[in-house]
């Protein structure tokens, strides 16, 4: 069984709660937390940069949330593969996945985007995915 944790900021109606990158616990998380991968969220600035992955240890996974849930715009593939690139200056990429930042909705109200734009949204994730990692 693979174990991972989601650190989530919060995704309530489009809103969230946290913000502040990951380097304040970034040493103690990525080392002494006996998880196999972290889902991080990478959306936006308030989640600071990638200088956290430094700590990660070999052998254990990180997810980019790069993709947000909240907004319906969608992100330029181009500029998702140069966050992979970035982040990939610090881990391996053989280290790195790519998601969306959080679930479509934590809770009944869900946020507020489209049910099309959030299908476009996962597309977007499987096709950068593919070209950067390679796939079936």
């Amino acid at each position: 069984m693979t174990v991972c944790v989601h650190l989530c900021r919060g995704n309530f109606k489009s809103a969230w709660v946290a913000e502040g990158g990951y380097e304040p616990v970034a040493e103690v998380l990525f080392n002494d937390l006996q998880v196999d991968g972290y889902f991080l969220e990478y959306d936006d600035a308030r989640s600071g940069d990638f200088s956290p992955l430094r700590f990660v240890p070999p052998g254990k996974t990180v997810v980019l949330g790069l993709v947000t849930t909240k907004l319906g715009e969608l992100e330029s593939k181009e500029d998702l593969k140069r966050k992979i690139d970035d982040a990939a200056r610090l881990l391996p990429l053989d280290q790195l996945c790519l998601s969306p930042q959080c679930g479509f909705s934590s809770t009944v109200h869900g946020n507020q985007i489209a049910r099309e734009a959030q299908a476009a949204k996962l597309r977007l994730v499987v096709e950068t995915a593919q070209e950067v990692w390679g796939g079936v």
